[in-house]
């Protein structure tokens, strides 16, 4: 029982760190830069926690589904359009904070575009300073300018660092042909654990969650198989 509260290994090199450290910080700097250009400082540092959350997946995690153009996207304008409609509705306080990154929450799941930092996003929004209330719905402008700018910095640098983003769809592996005594080999949490170290990325799964997968896998393939045999 103690183990399970034991953090698991990371599969990445120090030199991967790095690469998604750097990333994650000139990614929050240039977006709350450019930010700061048309609305101002003030607005632009009430954004930074959001923004910098965000950088840590699009940088660290960027073969995540959290991570990818359309979560961001479309999590922040869900955030930023709930919040400030519950802020006129409900005016700002910690209920209606609470209230609102709930709603994008069910929203961002039904749009399938789930991205944590947005709730976050919904309460500072709520909870803002008073500069960015000051500019009113124009801070809905300053949300997505900072996002665009971090998406953009990270569509950069991703891929100038040789890691591929954003995630695309898999290509099918070529057919391994195996003499027959080894040609379906059990694969076990120790087999994905070295698979997972060659890819030297940060991968928001582990060993054993894949494990699972695939062995859920299995019985659903074993059952259409049994099923089609007695359908003929």
């Amino acid at each position: 029982m103690l183990a399970r509260w034991l953090p698991a290994a990371i599969n990445t090199r120090p030199a991967e760190w790095s690469r998604a450290a750097i990333g994650m910080a000139l990614g929050t700097l240039f977006s709350v830069w450019v930010c700061a250009q048309v609305f101002g400082m003030e607005v632009a540092l009430h954004l930074i926690g959001p923004l910098g959350a965000s950088a840590v997946l699009l940088f660290a995690v960027s073969s995540g589904a959290l991570a990818q153009p359309w979560s961001i996207i479309g999590s922040y304008l869900c955030a930023g359009v709930v919040a400030l409609l519950v802020a006129r509705v409900l005016g700002r306080t910690l209920g209606s904070a609470c209230l609102a990154a709930g709603m994008t929450v069910i929203l961002i799941c039904w749009l399938r575009c789930l991205h944590p930092p947005a709730g976050g996003l919904a309460m500072s929004l709520v909870l803002a300073d008073p500069a960015s209330i000051a500019i009113g719905w124009h801070e809905l402008g300053a949300v997505m300018l900072g996002a665009a700018a971090l998406l953009a910095c990270a569509l950069a640098y991703n891929n100038a660092t040789r890691t591929r983003y954003p995630k695309g769809a898999s290509e099918p592996a070529a057919p391994n042909f195996m003499p027959t005594a080894i040609e379906n080999p059990g694969i076990s949490a120790e087999d994905l654990k070295q698979a997972l170290a060659e890819r030297e990325q940060f991968l928001d799964v582990t060993p054993q969650e894949l494990e699972e997968l695939i062995q859920a896998s299995e019985r659903y393939a074993r059952r259409r198989t049994i099923g089609a045999v007695f359908q003929r």
